[in-house]
């Protein structure tokens, strides 16, 4: 019975979003030591009362709630189980409101995301805290080396993750991954998987957000023939076709909220109900999940369970987003032109030029975009611009500037109007993009579909649309 949602996957084979890489997970490693930013927390009211507590914290990330998981615990009735974020950046520290219901106050400003100064008195419900910097005092450890299996980098921050990743990879708690969408969530996923102890176990991966809500329960646990309309077979679930690996929940923050307790439950006992079935399955298996929202906020707002959070994020794994990584992405560029282009073309498209305009942009899309970007500019042979630095010039792979268009400039046609030239400019991308995809599914539309981030059937009628439908009609 075809499974379209769940699927399995080998640790090696971490899928299309993966960084490639060609070291041995094996491969010997190199540490050093860091000193931990150090912050000195004093409560000077609680609820309403004067008090004077004073906690000195290490590290980069601090929550703040009434909830005993916070690093900070407030006794207050105005204050949310998971407020505020106290997180550490390049430049200053930084306070993030986690969706309160009371608000974060900076100076008597309501703030949702502020850089602090080094001294500074946060108010929080009814109680006021100040915070100030100290001097280090603990070390941090960190990975000295460009890549760490399939994830590449070498930013302090990509340096510290791959430090925690060798550490829990051994382990078999829970871990909760969080980070932005194009971050690598799964590639991390795939490398804890790929270092632990059921590396050669079933490693099941399946995206809470693409599921409907109908089919989730059949999906994570399988479900008996005729327990619905359309189960005209028994089906095995991921968590049982996991036995003894992994199960990767892929985006859990979209799994609906009647869902929830199901799965706490399946996790909690260790074993599974199909759907029609009243008799239990034990099941073993270590489970991953990944997420691009704040699950603390979600908490808050009532749409995630406050016991299922913890649950799942016995070890919570931050992914940095590229913007804040920026010394990684000449890195990157050549790990992605070594799996895009083996024979080294399209090398030189990249100069030092390029690669300083790249570490401009933004890249909201993290990773998948400067991927994207990459075999967008092997598939036209020219460097387009990007969206923050227009209207700069680009430099080619000749040298010569392309003032940030697609469409070398001896191949516009003036005997046509503008917007026939502009269709045909669409037309000609269109089928470009679509081929490469193709060709990189090896046929697979639904693979292909997933890794364009396009419904299946849109990208089924750009094909049709291109005559290219052959290419998939007798593979997929």
């Amino acid at each position: 019975m075809n499974e379209p949602h769940a699927s399995e996957r080998s640790a090696s084979d971490p899928g299309p979003d993966s960084e490639r890489a060609s070291s041995d997970a094996t491969a010997p490693t190199h540490r050093k030591r860091i000193s931990a930013p150090r912050v000195e927390v004093v409560v000077e009211r609680e609820a309403g009362v004067e008090s004077l507590r004073v906690m000195v914290l290490d590290g980069e990330r601090f929550l703040l709630g009434s909830h005993k998981k916070n690093d900070l615990v407030l006794d207050d009735p105005r204050v949310s189980r998971f407020h505020c974020c106290i997180e550490r950046t390049e430049s200053a520290w930084r306070v993030m409101d986690s969706g309160s219901l009371n608000g974060t106050y900076l100076g008597g400003l309501s703030v949702r995301d502020a850089d602090l100064p080094a001294s500074c008195s946060l108010q929080i419900g009814d109680s006021v805290v100040r915070m100030r910097e100290l001097p280090a005092a603990t070390q941090v450890e960190l990975i000295e080396q460009a890549s760490f299996g399939d994830l590449y980098g070498q930013s302090v921050a990509m340096q510290r993750l791959f430090a925690v990743l060798d550490k829990i990879a051994h382990s078999d708690a829970n871990v909760l991954i969080e980070g932005e969408s194009g971050t690598g969530k799964e590639l991390v996923a795939a490398e804890l998987v790929r270092r632990g102890a059921r590396a050669r176990k079933p490693f099941i991966i399946l995206d809470c957000s693409s599921i409907s809500p109908n089919l989730i329960e059949s999906e994570l646990f399988g479900h008996a023939r005729g327990s619905f309309t359309g189960a005209d077979r028994e089906r095995m679930g991921a968590f049982e076709a996991a036995h003894g690996g992994t199960v990767f929940l892929d985006e859990i923050g979209e799994l609906p909220l009647e869902m929830q307790p199901k799965l706490l439950r399946a996790l909690e006992a260790r074993e599974v109900r199909r759907v029609g079935e009243t008799a239990a399955r034990k099941v073993n298996v270590r489970v991953i999940a990944a997420t691009n929202r704040h699950l603390e906020r979600e908490v808050n707002r009532g749409t995630f369970r406050e016991d299922l959070f913890y649950r799942l994020s016995v070890v919570t794994v931050r992914v940095p987003p590229l913007r804040e990584r920026g010394d990684d992405i000449e890195i990157l560029v050549h790990a992605f032109l070594r799996n895009l282009r083996p024979q080294r073309q399209g090398a030189g498209l990249f100069t030092p030029e390029v690669i300083a305009m790249l570490r401009r942009h933004d890249w909201p899309g993290n990773v998948r975009e400067l991927r994207n970007y990459v075999e967008r500019s092997l598939v036209f042979e020219t460097v387009p611009e990007t969206a923050s630095s227009r209207p700069g010039p680009v430099v080619g792979a000749d040298g010569a500037r392309a003032h940030g268009s697609l469409v070398p400039s001896g191949l516009v046609d003036l005997e046509v109007t503008f917007r026939d030239g502009k269709d045909r400019a669409i037309a000609d991308y269109e089928r470009a993009y679509v081929t490469a995809l193709i060709r990189w599914a090896e046929g697979n539309l639904s693979r292909a579909a997933r890794k364009a981030n396009m419904d299946r059937m849109n990208l089924y009628r750009v094909l049709q649309r291109h005559g290219l439908r052959e290419q998939v009609a007798s593979r997929d």
